[in-house]
């Protein structure tokens, strides 16, 4: 993969809608890969106060859900999207489910993984691996599955300042 930059990517949204990267050009991103029904998953009402919180300074959370992990995504883009309103009334932008990790791993997170490798290699370990981009596109910290959203709000913050 030749990609040079986050905004040279593009991904399908969860309503099939092909999204470049270049649309969040200028804004503090944090890409998460998701899950329904995971230990995790309530980590989306933490996501969705920090996104409610910065949506309007220049802040976007971008989620993939996947299925690799447990089989922990096992429904299709419309249960994914009912789980993630009705439950925990996620408005940030979703995207079609995907693969992290393997020979069918999607470009953003090859791109990601390859920018900032994790603590046992670049390898996605589980649901919510969290990167952190800034405003330039560059991928500058990855967050384990376990760090609550709420932990990296200051850092958050810094960037947006």
């Amino acid at each position: 993969m030749n990609i040079n930059n986050f905004y040279d990517l593009s991904a399908k949204s969860i309503q099939n809608h092909k999204i470049s990267m270049k649309e969040y050009a200028g804004k503090t991103i944090l890409v998460v890969n998701t899950a329904s029904k995971c230990g995790l998953t309530p980590q989306y009402t933490g996501l969705e106060q920090l996104y409610q919180k910065y949506k309007d300074k220049g802040f976007v959370i971008l989620g993939f859900p996947c299925n690799q992990f447990g089989n922990q995504e096992p429904g299709d883009e419309h249960s994914i999207v009912n789980t993630c309103l009705r439950n925990y009334g996620v408005t940030f932008p979703m995207f079609a489910k995907i693969m992290v990790n393997g020979s069918g791993t999607h470009p953003v997170f090859a791109y990601l993984k390859a920018k900032k490798g994790g603590l046992l290699g670049s390898a996605i370990k589980w649901n919510f691996t969290k990167f952190l981009i800034d405003k330039e596109g560059k991928v500058v910290e990855r967050f384990s599955p376990t760090t609550k959203p709420e932990t990296i709000e200051k850092r958050i913050q810094a960037m947006l300042a």
